[in-house]
Formats: C-alpha cells, structure tokens, sequence
C-alpha cells in the first residue's frame, strides 16, 4: 500500500487487532499473536500456486492472506464465534483485504455446521487454533475432514502428553488460560488418534513446543506435572 493516511491510523488503532499483518510500506497491524513465528511453526508450504485454501477460525486473516500471497487460486477465511463477538468483530479482517487489494473471501459459519454442502471441498485446509475451543472435539474434525480433499494443518493447545495413550484434559471452567472458551486440551496420541479416525491416512507431528506445568502454576491451573503445550500436525487423505 501507500504510506498510511491519519484516516487509516485512526481507522487502525480502533480495532482490537488479533493478528500482526503487513499491511505494505513498512506498517504492521499492531496484534497481540506472534503471527511471523506461528507461520513458521506451522510449516505451510512454500508454494500454494493453483491450490484452493480454507482458513477455518481466521479472525484477522493473517494465514488467508499469506496463503493468496504464495499462490492459491482460491482463499475462503471461515470464522464466526471472533466476528460475531462485539469487542473484536471483522473488522480487521475487512481493513486488511481492502488495504491490500485481496480477493479473498469471507464466510461466516460455526464449525459443526461446515459440510461439503455448505462450503465447499478444498485442497488445503487450515485449522489452527481452533479445536481445542471445541466442545465436540471429535464432531468437530469430522465437519472439518469433510471439506479436506488433499491435506489438513491442525495447529491446537496440547496437554496430558505424559501419557501414551489418546486421552484429553476437559476443562469445565476457566482452568487453561483463564478462558472459559477452552474446553479440552488433547495429549498427542488422541490428536493422532482422532484425526485418523475421522479418515486421515496419514498424520505427522510437524512442529511441538512443550511447557511442564508445576503444582499451582502455570498456563493451565491444578495440572501437577501434566506436560501440556503447543503441537502442529500435517494430514493427509
């Protein structure tokens, strides 16, 4: 874009922005989410070029737009829980796809009501962030798995790694992150587990980024010595 206008600072500094996006010219959006380091984590491909992409949980559109940036042909960012919230909305969302010429395109859903009906089936599909806000964990990645025809990148809140098996952590109050929104936290096993059984034939950790939680302390309340944390899986149909 062009050096910034006051109008577009102003228009800037009145939202409360989620992701840091590069809005050209040296101007950044000022988000709370470390979005350059995510992306890395993440490990999206390099090349998009005549991919079609769903960002599921998009918020700002800090991936949708990168995604457009390295080629996909199609970009849809799917949100509905952050865009309908009062004190965050779409719009930075809005801003940034008019500030940067974007085509990419906005649907508002919740995601158990996603289906191939509805949306669309995708060569890649995003979902970062997300599940471990669901309440249905599993229901959730079957919506999801519907409208995956190639790959799925599942970036979530992790915890319970210290045991082997599928098991999840439920959190019934405000125990992870003083958030009431956070409802299980997956140890490995059962993200693998789960992504397999929702149909995935094959799934690999890409990325993990481990805390050990001590007794009364830490990002996740009463959790002992439970290994909680950050993990990014790649799955394939």
């Amino acid at each position: 874009m062009a050096a910034p206008t006051a109008a577009l600072i102003d228009d800037i500094n009145k939202i409360n922005w989620w992701h840091k996006i590069d809005l050209g010219n040296g101007f950044t959006t000022p988000g709370r989410d470390d979005s350059l380091t995510k992306l890395v984590q993440v490990n999206l491909p390099q090349s998009l070029q005549g991919l079609s992409v769903l960002d599921i949980g998009a918020w700002d559109g800090f991936f949708s737009f990168e995604c457009e940036r390295r080629g996909a042909k199609r970009v849809v960012a799917l949100d509905k829980p952050v865009w309908n919230h009062t004190a965050r909305g779409e719009r930075g969302f809005e801003l940034a796809r008019r500030v940067l010429g974007s085509k990419v395109e906005d649907v508002e859903l919740e995601v158990l009501d996603i289906s191939p009906e509805r949306v669309g089936v995708f060569d890649l599909v995003l979902f970062l962030g997300v599940l471990y806000h669901m309440p249905h964990p599993l229901l959730a990645l079957e919506r999801v798995a519907s409208v995956v025809g190639k790959q799925l990148i599942l970036e979530t809140h992790v915890d319970m790694n210290e045991h082997d098996r599928p098991v999840l952590a439920f959190y019934p109050g405000d125990e992870c992150a003083n958030d009431t929104s956070n409802w299980f936290g997956p140890n490995r096993a059962a993200v693998e587990a789960m992504l397999r059984v929702v149909g995935f034939r094959k799934v690999e950790l890409v990325s993990s980024t481990p805390v050990l939680c001590n007794p009364g302390e830490g990002h996740v309340r009463g959790a002992g010595n439970s290994q909680y944390g950050r993990m990014v899986f790649h799955a394939w149909k």
